[in-house]
């Protein structure tokens, strides 16, 4: 599993960040981003290229988003 940790990058790097790690992983694997803020258009771009995430939010402001590609079909 790969870890991005973005909380103390600027828009657009944690997005571009993301977009480069998901060219690398394999079908199966895992990336969790850690941020500082909720990402909603990375959302849109994983919904519309078959990825699947799950997002958890903590009470220090941070979010974890675990993403991982969908199978084909």
């Amino acid at each position: 599993m790969k870890i991005i940790d973005a909380r103390n990058l600027h828009s657009p790097e944690p997005f571009e960040r993301v977009v480069e790690a998901l060219t690398e992983l394999a079908l199966g694997d895992q990336l969790t981003l850690i941020i500082h803020q909720e990402p909603r258009p990375l959302y849109r771009f994983l919904e519309r290229n078959r990825y699947g995430y799950r997002t958890e939010n903590f009470a220090d402001g941070r979010f974890e988003i675990l993403i991982w590609e969908l199978p084909a079909g």
